[in-house]
C-alpha cells in the first residue's frame, strides 16, 4: 500500500436537479425512461468478470404494472456461489495490495459517471424497477449515490492519516489492512444508493465482495454493475449473485474464509445471520465484522406549542413519500388534543391532492408498493382497523392491485397507543396516530420511547426550547438519527450519518468514517532505529 497522501478532490454533496417542465433533465429521464421500458433485459450473474447465464430465470416487472415484462435474471446455483467466493479471494491477491489512491480513483470516477452520462439512466431505472417518482430517484439513485461514493473517499484518507505518535529513535505506524477473506453484502430494494453504497465502500477499503441485491432492486441494480464497470473496477472485487436467500447465505456463511456481512433489510433476517454466524463461529479464520441496518417504526412526535402546518407537511412527506418505503418514514405520531382536529384537517387535504400512478407521469406524487407480499400485507393492516373499535381511518383505506400494487395513503387514529400499527413495521403508506391529552405530553415521551422495538429514525415538534431539551433527552435512545422540527427523512451524506440501535441495527452510520473502519483491521509497527545491546535496566545498579 502506498505511503505517500495527495490532496483528493474535497468531497461536497451533489446538487439535486428539479426536472421541472422545460428543463434538459426532464427530456433526458423521460426519454430514458421509454427507452429503458421497452427494452427486455437478460441480466446473468458476474463472477469475476464473466457474465453467467444459468438458464434458471425469474421476471422482471415493474411494481406499478405487473404485467409489463422487463426481462428476466439468472439465478445462482450452489456452484455458482462456490465460484464467487473464489473469485473474490483470487482477486483479493492484487486488489488488496493496490495504492488506496487507485482505489480511489475508481470510484470517484464512478461518481463522474453516475453525475453525469448515467444519470438519466440511473434514475429512469429506479423509477422503474422501484416504483420511484423523479424526484425520489434523483435524491437517492443519483445524489446519494454520488455522495457516498464522494465522501467515501475522503473518509478513507482520513483514516489512512490517523497515526500513532513516535517516541525519540523509534518510529510507530498504523496499517489499516483489509480483512482477511471476503465481505457478504446484501441490499435492499428501496435505495439504489444503498446498493451501491454497501458493496462499494467495502471494496473501497481494499477488501474483496460477494454482492446479492435485492430480487426487485435486481434491474437498477445492473446499472451500478455496468458503472463499475466503465470506472475500471477490477474482475472479481465485486462478485454479483441472485437467487435463493436461504442457499446463498447459509453457502456464504459456511465459508472458513467469510469475514464479514454488511447488510441492510429486516430484523428478523439480520436476527437469523447473527446467529448462523455464532453457531459456525470456530469455521472461520477471523471473527467476523457484523453490520447491519434493520427495521425502523419511526416516530413523529409533536409539543403543544407546535405549528400545525409544519407538522401536518412533516407527516405528509415523511409517511408518504416513496410510498412509505423509505427504512427512515413516518409511521406512528404522537399528537396533542389541542393540535388534532387542525393538523387531521391539512393532513386530510394533503392525502386528497396527492396524484397515484406510474412515475413516467411526473404529476404524480405516489407510485405502487414494491411487491404483492407488501401489498397483502398492508391491505390486511387496513382491513383489520376498519374491522377494529379501537381504530378509525380518517383519510385513505383504498388498494387495487388489478394493474399495479396500489395501496392509498392512509391515516390511522387509534385510542390505543400500542396498537398493532404503532409498533408493527408495515413498509408502507400507513401512518397512525395516537392524541394525547395536552398536559401529558411528558408521559406521551415514555410511549414514544417504550412502544416498539426500534430506534431508526425520529422527529420531535416543538416551539418551546425547554420542550426540545426535555424530548430530546428523553428519547435519546429511541433514534439514530432525531430530528428536531423536521421530518423523520431525508439524510443527507456527510451532514446526517445514519443508522439506529436497538433492533434498527449496529448503528455504523453509513456515510461516514465509522462504517469504513469496520472494513479494516489495523497493524501497529514499531520499529527500533538503535536497539538495545545490554539486558540490564539502570534499577539493577
Amino acid at each position: 500500500m502506498s505511503t505517500g497522501f495527495f490532496n483528493v478532490p474535497v468531497a461536497v454533496n451533489e446538487p439535486v436537479k428539479t426536472y421541472a417542465p422545460g428543463t434538459i433533465e426532464r427530456e433526458e429521464v423521460q426519454k430514458t425512461f421509454k427507452e429503458m421500458y421497452n427494452t427486455t433485459v437478460d441480466i446473468p450473474l458476474y463472477i469475476g468478470g464473466k457474465e453467467i447465464r444459468t438458464g434458471n430465470t425469474k421476471n422482471l416487472f415493474p411494481p406499478f404494472d405487473h404485467q409489463h415484462h422487463l426481462g428476466i435474471y439468472h439465478t445462482a446455483s450452489k456452484e455458482n456461489i462456490q465460484d464467487a467466493i473464489q473469485s473474490a479471494l483470487a482477486a483479493r491477491v492484487k486488489w488488496s495490495q493496490m495504492a488506496w489512491e487507485h482505489r480511489a480513483s475508481i470510484f470517484l470516477k464512478a461518481a463522474e459517471l453516475i453525475a453525469g452520462p448515467y444519470r438519466a439512466k440511473i434514475n429512469a431505472a429506479t423509477m422503474i424497477a422501484q416504483g420511484k417518482t423523479v424526484h425520489q430517484a434523483e435524491i437517492d439513485s443519483a445524489c446519494e449515490l454520488i455522495d457516498f461514493l464522494r465522501f467515501n473517499v475522503q473518509y478513507m484518507t482520513e483514516i489512512y492519516k490517523q497515526q500513532p505518535i513516535s517516541a525519540k529513535g523509534i518510529w510507530n505506524r498504523v496499517e489499516q489492512r483489509p480483512l482477511e477473506g471476503f465481505v457478504y453484502a446484501i441490499t435492499p430494494f428501496n435505495f439504489t444508493a444503498i446498493a451501491g453504497n454497501l458493496p462499494s465502500c467495502v471494496a473501497m477499503m481494499g477488501n474483496v465482495v460477494v454482492w446479492k441485491p435485492a430480487a426487485t432492486q435486481i434491474f437498477s441494480a445492473n446499472v451500478i454493475v455496468e458503472v463499475f464497470k466503465k470506472a475500471g473496477l477490477p474482475d472479481g472485487v465485486i462478485n454479483v449473485i441472485y437467487g435463493d436467500s436461504s442457499m446463498i447465505t447459509n453457502t456464504i456463511l459456511d465459508s472458513a474464509d467469510f469475514a464479514g456481512i454488511h447488510f441492510t433489510g429486516s430484523t428478523g433476517v439480520f436476527n437469523d445471520f447473527w446467529k448462523t454466524i455464532g453457531t459456525n463461529i470456530s469455521k472461520y479464520k477471523t471473527y467476523p465484522r457484523i453490520v447491519g441496518e434493520t427495521g425502523g417504526k419511526d416516530f413523529v412526535w409533536a409539543h403543544p406549542t407546535s405549528n400545525a402546518k409544519e407538522v401536518a407537511t412533516a407527516l405528509s412527506r415523511g409517511a408518504f413519500e416513496y410510498q412509505g418505503q423509505k427504512c427512515s418514514a413516518a409511521s406512528r405520531a404522537y399528537i396533542p388534543a389541542s393540535l388534532w382536529e387542525d393538523i387531521k384537517n391539512y393532513v386530510i387535504a394533503d392525502v386528497n391532492s396527492f396524484k397515484m400512478g406510474s412515475p413516467e407521469d411526473m404529476s404524480n406524487f405516489m407510485s405502487a408498493v414494491i411487491s404483492e407480499s407488501s401489498f397483502d400485507k398492508l391491505a390486511k393492516a387496513i382491513d383489520d382497523a376498519k374491522a377494529s373499535n379501537e381504530a378509525e381511518i380518517v383519510v385513505g383505506g383504498g388498494y387495487d392491485k388489478s394493474k399495479g400494487w396500489f395501496i392509498e395513503p392512509t391515516v390511522i387514529v387509534t385510542t390505543n397507543p400500542k396498537y398493532d400499527t404503532m409498533e408493527r413495521e408495515l413498509f408502507g403508506p400507513v401512518l397512525t396516530v395516537y392524541v394525547y391529552e395536552d398536559a401529558k405530553w411528558e408521559e406521551s415521551l415514555q410511549l414514544v420511547d417504550s412502544t416498539s422495538e426500534y430506534a431508526l429514525t425520529g422527529a420531535i415538534f416543538s416551539g418551546c426550547r425547554y420542550a426540545i431539551e426535555t424530548a430530546t433527552k428523553a428519547l435519546e435512545n429511541a433514534a439514530g438519527n432525531f430530528y428536531i422540527n423536521d421530518k423523520p427523512t431525508g439524510a443527507v451524506v456527510g451532514q446526517q450519518p445514519f443508522g439506529g440501535a436497538r433492533g434498527s441495527g449496529t448503528n455504523d452510520k453509513a456515510g461516514s468514517m465509522i462504517n469504513l473502519l469496520r472494513w479494516v483491521s489495523p497493524r501497529t509497527i514499531k520499529e527500533t532505529f538503535v536497539p538495545d545491546t545490554d539486558y540490564r535496566y539502570p534499577f539493577l545498579g
